[in-house]
């Protein structure tokens, strides 16, 4: 191969969502393990444990990794920014705006703005019921004798 030729081929690392293998489904992996949560619930042969791994899994994925709207509050938009944002707790690209979401569920004044970002859109209110679900999935394994057979 000459030089020019070896310049012309494309990189792995340069080819942005099929870097990572799975073709932009990495970022999916917190559905999957939804379903398999709601399969341990229907299989009364898991465990509480598997019950609550697969809980905080998609816990852990609706909070930090679910694709939503960024929403952080910004000068002359009421309903806040509208990047795409990782999870329900972290912002957008830009830095500021991931501790002013975070900095908003310590805040008492801004907690409201914050709780009313969970269920803006569509897309955001099916993350957060789904966090919320697996909180309480978790719970309630942690629990003995809390759910009736």
């Amino acid at each position: 191969m000459t030089a020019a030729a070896e310049r012309q081929v494309p990189s792995m690392a340069t080819s942005g969502a099929r870097a990572n293998g799975l073709g932009g489904l990495g970022q999916w992996w917190g559905v999957l393990a939804g379903l398999l949560l709601i399969a341990a619930w229907i299989n009364s042969a898991a465990g509480p444990v598997v019950v609550v791994v697969l809980s905080a899994a998609t816990a852990a994925w609706c909070f930090f990794q679910a694709p939503v709207t960024c929403g952080a509050p910004v000068r002359g938009r009421d309903d806040g920014c509208r990047n795409n944002a990782s999870g329900l707790l972290l912002g957008c690209h830009i830095r500021q705006h991931r501790w002013q979401k975070l900095k908003m569920l310590f805040l008492r004044r801004q907690l409201r703005s914050f709780c009313s970002g969970l269920f803006s859109d569509g897309k955001a209110t099916i993350v957060t019921l789904s966090g919320m679900a697996s909180v309480v999935s978790a719970l309630v394994a942690l629990i003995p004798g809390v759910v009736v057979r």
